[in-house]
């Protein structure tokens, strides 16, 4: 792995992920769409490329054939907020992944990973639960997983190896999105109430730069056509992490527990296993959860990014 391409590259994840690439000693064409760039730099081995993916002609204008061996694809509108519920959005990512796959195997690359989320364990369950309704909040996990299916089946066909890397959930310095560490750590920061769910279903939490090392990993020797875990390898129910972060923090706010109600389906502790992962690829996270919430929780007192 000498040449790769990245694709939504200037995102809270993606950006860790080209900069961990770079360091390896790893050549990287950044993709993403934004004019001005929010976390990347310019910097020796990064080419940078301002490009719509959905505009397939103007990849297929700007990166040459037989230069780049691997595709890490991250690129995927609505992974939070609002659009997570835009089901024409979501279908026009599962259409985007696929031409992106396509095209990585036409220009030579011989790997294409997309990244995939937890709640693709998620939707298996809600949706063909009798009696389910799952709800619009799942339509983000049903698009991932029918991109992941879709790309099982092409990649298969056109003779490219695809490997699957599932997030469980990343969180850390530089994130600004609403998902749930960043957003409770803010609450915490401007002293608003804290108010959960019961908070027994289950989680795990990865600090972004164990999240950079694992794909990394998995990119390099991850098994063709399987998909890999990435996490902390520590699943709990969430009343214990946040607890942990109340307790990490200091702060004098309590949770409270119960005064929202969740719908949602529990998820096993099996589902975010890690042990392939680990075996296959060599992973091993190296930042705990209190360490990873006191880093991000300075970052945000000292002025972190504002929220968009």
């Amino acid at each position: 792995m000498k040449n790769v391409v990245i694709t939504g590259a200037d995102g809270f994840v993606g950006s860790n992920t080209v900069n961990y690439f770079l360091k390896q000693g790893v050549k990287v064409l950044a993709v993403d769409r934004r004019k001005t760039l929010r976390y990347l730099k310019q910097l020796e081995n990064l080419t940078y490329i301002c490009c719509n993916i959905s505009d397939t002609s103007q990849l297929k204008a700007e990166i040459p054939e037989g230069i780049y061996d691997t595709w890490i694809h991250f690129a995927w509108d609505g992974t939070s907020g609002v659009g997570r519920f835009d089901y024409g959005l979501q279908l026009k990512n599962v259409l985007s992944t696929v031409e992106c796959m396509k095209f990585a195997k036409e220009i030579g690359c011989s790997r294409f990973l997309c990244i995939g989320s937890i709640m693709e364990y998620e939707i298996s369950e809600s949706v063909h639960m009798q009696g389910g309704k799952p709800g619009l909040k799942y339509i983000y996990g049903i698009g991932k997983q029918t991109a992941h299916a879709f790309c099982k089946c092409i990649a298969s066909d056109i003779g490219i190896e695809l490997i699957w890397p599932m997030i469980t959930n990343a969180y850390g310095i530089g994130e600004i999105s609403p998902r749930f560490v960043n957003a409770t750590l803010r609450k915490i920061y401007r002293k608003e109430p804290l108010q959960f769910t019961s908070a027994t279903q289950n989680y795990d939490f990865i600090y972004v730069s164990d999240v950079a090392n694992a794909i990394f990993l998995v990119a390099e020797k991850g098994k063709p056509f399987c998909e890999y875990m990435i996490g902390s390898g520590r699943a709990r129910p969430l009343k214990e992490y946040i607890l942990e972060m109340v307790h990490v923090i200091g702060t004098t706010l309590k949770p409270v527990f119960g005064d929202v109600p969740y719908t949602g389906v529990e998820t096993s502790i099996e589902a975010f296993d890690i042990t392939d992962t680990k075996k296959d690829c060599g992973f091993e996270p190296l930042i705990s959860f209190s360490e990873g919430i006191k880093k991000t929780y300075s970052w945000i007192i000292g002025g972190g990014i504002s929220e968009t």
